[in-house]
């Protein structure tokens, strides 16, 4: 994964953020091997729904879970993915394509 430390991205509150694949962090920050491969969770998110849908979707969910109960930002089915299988190194190899579609549901 392609790493871009700079002194604007992410927001302060995040450690990462991928965008179009490229993870971006702070200068100073330390990136764990399971935030780096959270990101490539959602790099493979991103490669299997095409740019502009994955954005699209990621935006569209995150509106319709504000008004629920909990985060909504960890409440979306790409973030829930991502955050319950960030620690296992072994994931992506056994990934199926569309596998967040599982987390849609409410928890």
């Amino acid at each position: 994964m392609f790493i871009i430390r700079n002194r604007w991205l992410p927001p302060r509150r995040y450690t990462a953020i991928n965008l179009f694949g490229v993870l971006f962090c702070r200068r100073n920050t330390k990136i764990s091997d399971d935030t780096i491969n959270h990101e490539r969770i959602h790099t493979a998110q991103l490669l299997e729904m095409g740019v502009v849908f994955f954005y699209i979707w990621y935006v569209i969910e995150w509106l319709i879970r504000l008004p629920m109960r909990g985060n909504a930002y960890r409440n979306i089915s790409f973030e829930r993915e991502a955050y319950l299988n960030m620690y296992n190194d072994r994931y992506l190899r056994h990934r199926r394509h569309y596998s967040w579609l599982k987390y849609l549901r409410r928890k």
